[in-house]
């Protein structure tokens, strides 16, 4: 199966869930047009209160929908956008990519992919424990967020379901995905 762009999603205010749009723009350096995470700088309040001047990271939140599915095997009922994401896609692992890879979405825009998003107890706000169905531990004891993904926006474009999405690489070695 390729890798497609499910839905897409934006939220003018600080909500955890964000309402489905038929389609999103994103700016070059700002993030998704009308969403309160767009910006050059921070804008997650935890992060503004302890730093305001440091650049925007979290300007796209990203989730693979193969998450929903393993929610929803595990009980719970989150479908896109309920977790905070902007754009949730299928057939890509999304986990897997390193920082600095590119995420071509439809004919323009194009997301850096800049790291995990760190799953927090606002998830529980939706469902009591989703938090905790969002992270495991590797057999070495790491913990695993499976909470999807942030980028910032390098090239603008509309973005909407059914988009292809193509994945660039970036320069070896790779750096694994931390948290942003």
């Amino acid at each position: 199966m390729s890798a497609l762009v499910t839905a897409v999603a934006r939220s003018p205010s600080h909500t955890l869930r964000k309402p489905l749009e038929p389609a999103i723009t994103l700016l070059a350096g700002l993030g998704v047009e009308g969403d309160a995470h767009m910006g050059v700088t921070v804008k997650h309040q935890s992060r503004v209160a302890r730093d305001p001047a440091q650049p925007n990271l979290r300007q796209v939140h990203l989730i693979h929908a193969e998450l929903h599915d393993e929610l929803e095997a595990a009980g719970f009922v989150v479908g896109p956008g309920e977790m905070g994401e902007n754009i949730t896609t299928r057939g890509l692992d999304l986990l897997a990519l390193p920082a600095g890879a590119r995420l071509r979405l439809g004919a323009e825009a194009v997301v850096e992919v800049t790291g995990l998003r760190n799953p927090c107890a606002q998830l529980d706000r939706i469902q009591p424990g989703l938090m905790g169905a969002t992270l495991e531990r590797a057999t070495d004891g790491s913990l695993i967020r499976k909470a999807g993904i942030m980028g910032v926006v390098v090239a603008g474009g509309e973005v909407r379901p059914g988009d292809p999405i193509r994945v660039e690489l970036p320069a070896e070695p790779y750096r694994p995905l931390a948290p942003v």
